[in-house]
């Protein structure tokens, strides 16, 4: 029997290195982080446990890199749902509707990940986070930014801070008003994107309500 090629050997680490990462977003969603062991995540992905520490100096990272991943692929699907659009006003206020749903739809894990970027480790800058980033830059290049250098940021920055007034504990926000007010922000109309039912509530003449 021949050995394996490069190019076979390198998909399947891509292949296992996928299934550790869906395994963490599934795991720490039904159970929570502390609940949640390597070995849980090894035994739920089929794979060797020796194969997480191969892959990722730890629990925590490996979490970041595991919620990057699943942010980038919801955010790649509202990007290019039918009917497709190049339209760049359309497409920032799909990306907004996509981060912001995840908060709502996937709280306890959005919840532990922002958690996390505070933690003494901080933000980590992984191939599913870069691969998150170019979508979110070139969503804003496509929206006509004129210095994506800091726009990009910014906007990073300000879903972070909406995610995380959605999941305050004990005095959370409104999503429909925080998309009232992103969307304020970037001039963007309220029938873009995927309007949440009944939140055309909070808005009066394209402003939020007070």
């Amino acid at each position: 029997m021949s050995p394996r090629s490069a190019s076979v050997n390198a998909e399947l680490r891509r292949r296992s290195r996928e299934r550790l990462l869906q395994a963490t977003v599934e795991l720490v969603a039904e159970r929570g982080y502390e609940a949640t062991t390597l070995g849980d995540i090894a035994d739920r992905a089929g794979s060797a446990r020796g194969l997480v520490s191969y892959y990722f100096p730890g629990k925590r990272q490996l979490l970041q890199s595991a919620v990057h991943r699943l942010m980038h692929m919801t955010l790649a699907s509202a990007l290019e749902r039918e009917p497709r659009t190049d339209d760049g006003r359309e497409r920032l206020a799909r990306a907004i509707d996509a981060i912001l749903g995840l908060a709502v739809d996937q709280p306890l894990l959005m919840r532990t990940h922002m958690a996390g970027i505070l933690q003494a480790e901080g933000f980590v800058r992984c191939p599913e986070q870069q691969r998150l980033a170019a979508l979110l830059r070139d969503t804003m290049e496509r929206y006509g930014s004129r210095d994506v250098d800091a726009d990009y940021p910014l906007l990073r920055a300000l879903l972070m801070g909406a995610v995380v007034a959605i999941l305050l504990p004990g005095a959370p926000m409104s999503p429909a008003r925080l998309r009232a007010e992103l969307f304020q922000r970037y001039g963007l109309d309220w029938a873009l994107g995927s309007p949440p039912e009944g939140g055309r509530a909070v808005v009066q003449d394209g402003v939020p309500a007070r």
